[in-house]
């Protein structure tokens, strides 16, 4: 078989190139000739005017090209300290959690704990960073005859060990904490991450170059302030080289981030081959002598500061992660209570469902329970809901609920037929199921919006009003269907 004859194609690409080709020419000598006739312009004007407006130019010129190149090389952002709360501020929170009997003890643990270690005076570094890399091993090193502390926090003895020792003529406390990214750790995580910032100084410490979960954590470390060593450990792994290659890349990177890093060997073992006499040879392995002095160098320079302000640094990561808990807490609180303000209208709306005269013919809101559902959630949010925006937002709400009112009733009859022997029931229950489905999922739109955003954002709220009333959540149809044969149960005994 011959060959598809390409000529005819080679020849429109020439031409297309062709055409491009004077097309690019022409804009050349048109913006020669504009730039000719700019110039001829600027040569008639006086000298100070025209000297003027050619620094304007190259000013705009210069401006430009820096817009452009940093926005192709944009800085790394620089850790921003967390903005912690005062402490009086945590203190009252802590009181309007125990005012609404949520559990506050691990909160008042830890501010008991700050005092005690201002008061003791000591300095404290905890010694942070990933599994296996050696972070025992550098606290034996620095501490090499220091006893174990029991830890004074309750339930961590064995998570969290103090060790006491020296650094030249500066009396320390080291605190040897988990590792990081160990396998379901997420709680001795967390502990680790807690010490850390209950220390006065941290050393990360790195087996190698830094990934992206270490890098991620000592960005996270430096966002609280204060001071932040990086220790490259196990440099016995790389000849000189390699060894300053990678200080050198380290340094760089973390530059703002880390207020110094260094090289050490925190001891272990180490192996080499040993020459005899006869001329035979052979491989010897002993312990590796610590090589600390580059930290115990930057250490000396970070705890030998004002003592006033290392402690303000601390007890500022402490309150500024406090502060963070809390807030999971009181989100907690009121993802809580807002359930029980939805299951209580809930309850209501099956009740008046129930008692109905002809079920099942109207599914529209009840106004007064709707408004009064939404009123309550918003006091519990502390969120200000003006009555105009109420009244409209729960009319598209009806209008709404008339284009889904038989999903809403299809996914009630549904939902009896889980509970043996309760599939063939009348159709005021299915009635009083789909009004239960509608108040709870009203209550749950409103309430996450109000979590969420913050404010009373209608549109959010009807989006997800929608998609809840449409969707077959097992367990949520589960709840309002108990809930409606509760109530069924409390009308058959008052009869």
């Amino acid at each position: 078989m011959n060959a598809p004859d390409t000529r005819q194609l080679r020849a429109l690409l020439a031409l297309a190139l062709a055409l491009a080709a004077i097309a690019l020419l022409w804009l050349l000598l048109g913006a020669t000739r504009s730039a000719l006739e700019l110039w001829r312009e600027l040569a008639g004007l006086p000298a100070l005017l025209r000297y003027a407006l050619i620094g304007a130019l190259a000013a705009f010129a210069g401006l430009s090209t820096w817009a452009v190149w940093r926005l192709l090389h944009p800085r790394p952002r620089a850790a921003r300290p967390v903005a912690a709360p005062s402490r009086d501020t945590v203190e009252q929170r802590i009181r309007q959690l125990q005012s609404r009997q949520a559990e506050t003890t691990r909160f008042e643990a830890e501010l008991q704990e700050l005092d005690r270690r201002a008061a003791a005076g000591e300095r404290y570094v905890a010694v942070f960073g990933e599994i296996s890399a050696g972070k025992s091993s550098l606290v034996r090193a620095l501490a090499p005859e220091a006893q174990v502390d029991v830890d004074v926090l309750g339930g961590t003895t064995t998570l969290v060990s103090h060790h006491r020792g020296r650094v030249d003529a500066l009396d320390i406390v080291l605190a040897d904490v988990p590792g990081m990214q160990e396998v379901q750790a997420r709680e001795r995580e967390a502990l680790a991450r807690d010490e850390a910032l209950r220390a006065h100084a941290v050393v990360y410490v790195a087996g190698g170059d830094v990934t992206r979960a270490q890098d991620q954590e000592l960005r996270w470390l430096r966002g609280y302030g204060k001071p932040l060593l990086l220790a490259l450990n196990k440099i016995d792994q790389y000849d000189d080289t390699q060894r300053t290659q990678l200080l050198a890349t380290l340094r760089e990177r973390y530059a703002g981030i880390v207020d110094r890093v260094v090289a050490v060997q925190a001891g272990g073992r180490e192996s080499f081959v040993r020459r005899l006499a006869d001329g035979r040879e052979e491989r010897v392995v002993r312990d590796a002598p610590p090589q600390l002095d580059p930290l115990r160098e930057a250490l000396r320079d970070c705890l030998d500061a004002d003592t006033g302000a290392l402690e303000q640094a601390r007890a500022g990561a402490v309150i500024g992660r406090l502060g963070e808990q809390l807030g999971t807490a009181e989100r907690a609180m009121r993802e809580r209570e807002s359930q029980a303000i939805v299951d209580r209208h809930t309850r209501r709306a099956i009740i008046g469902a129930l008692a109905a005269v002809a079920p099942g013919t109207d599914l529209l809101i009840q106004g007064a329970l709707a408004t009064s559902l939404v009123r309550e959630l918003a006091a519990l949010h502390e969120i200000p809901v003006k009555q105009i925006d109420l009244d409209a937002f729960l009319r598209d709400a009806a209008l709404n609920l008339r284009t889904t009112s038989s999903i809403v009733l299809a996914i009630a009859g549904n939902a009896l037929k889980a509970f043996p022997g309760l599939g063939t029931l009348s159709g005021g229950v299915v009635h009083a199921v789909a009004y239960g489905l509608i108040f709870d999922s009203l209550g749950h739109a409103v309430g996450r919006t109000l979590l969420e955003q913050h404010r009373f954002d209608q549109e959010q709220a009807q989006q997800t009003l929608q998609r809840l009333l449409s969707e077959q959540a097992r367990s949520r149809v589960a709840h309002v269907a108990k809930l409606a044969l509760d109530g069924l149960a409390g009308d058959r005994d008052a009869r």
